[in-house]
């Protein structure tokens, strides 16, 4: 239980990363608040996961991009649950395509999502955290693709090495407060995202030929990093980088 009577609010909670990191905070003891863009059916799937664990959950619909969804998705979780003790940003989009043609729409879509939203929940969060007065720790699920080039990615590897830079920075202006900023960098995590991406199976098999523990990732498999981040158990680490992704980025050879 590292994150017993815990609050913790995460960004693009309804699916995906988000879904599987609420279910493992609440398996860690925490209450959850999970934000998405369409909520519906599968919000209520996450809201269940949680409530089967013993612990309260409640969604707010809004988009990221917009820095008044900031603000109603932090005072809708104290208004439920009293603080905000954690900040998972997770939220993000990566509509493939290539560079030369790129339409300046889906770059800018991309860049609102990942890095702007980012930055305007991650700023919510660490006012209602700094407003409290007792610290708080903030994880954003960056990419290795904030370490390595894409072809079809040349609008969204920029938006998490963005990411990654922002919680740097934000360990340095948040530091005095007590509120720790650190980024999960997962691998390829078998998600909505890429699911077609990775149909073909010459490439899913490429892909897994190239991580040296054999297979994809899940979205379980962050819950824990994000855990370990959030808890008192890295009381010393902010602006800090763990990589996820089975050994895929050392695997140069």
């Amino acid at each position: 239980m590292l994150l017993k009577d815990k609050v913790v609010l995460i960004t693009g909670g309804s699916r995906g990363i988000g879904a599987a990191v609420a279910v493992e905070m609440a398996k860690q003891g925490a209450d959850v608040a999970i934000n998405s863009n369409s909520g519906g059916a599968a919000a209520a799937e996450v809201i269940a996961a949680v409530e089967a664990h013993g612990r309260r959950c409640i969604s707010v619909e809004g988009d990221v991009a917009l820095p008044e969804t900031a603000t109603a998705f932090v005072n809708a979780a104290v208004e439920a649950f009293g603080r905000v003790d954690v900040f998972v940003s997770n939220a993000g989009i990566c509509p493939f395509h290539a560079f030369l043609d790129m339409p300046a729409e889906t770059l800018k879509r991309t860049m609102e999502v990942n890095l702007h939203g980012a930055y305007f929940m991650t700023q919510a969060a660490a006012n209602q955290m700094v407003k409290q007065g007792n610290g708080g720790a903030i994880v954003a699920i960056s990419s290795i693709s904030a370490l390595v080039g894409g072809e079809f990615q040349t609008h969204y590897t920029p938006t998490k090495a963005g990411v990654h830079s922002l919680m740097q920075s934000c360990a340095i202006a948040l530091g005095r407060h007590g509120i720790r900023c650190n980024s999960v960098l997962p691998g390829t995590i078998l998600t909505d995202i890429n699911r077609d991406d990775l149909s073909d199976p010459a490439k899913r098999e490429y892909m897994e030929g190239r991580i040296p523990l054999g297979r994809l990732g899940q979205p379980e498999d962050i819950g824990g990093a994000v855990a370990f981040l959030a808890s008192d158990m890295a009381a010393y680490v902010t602006g800090a980088a763990l990589l996820v992704d089975g050994g895929a980025f050392v695997n140069l050879q």
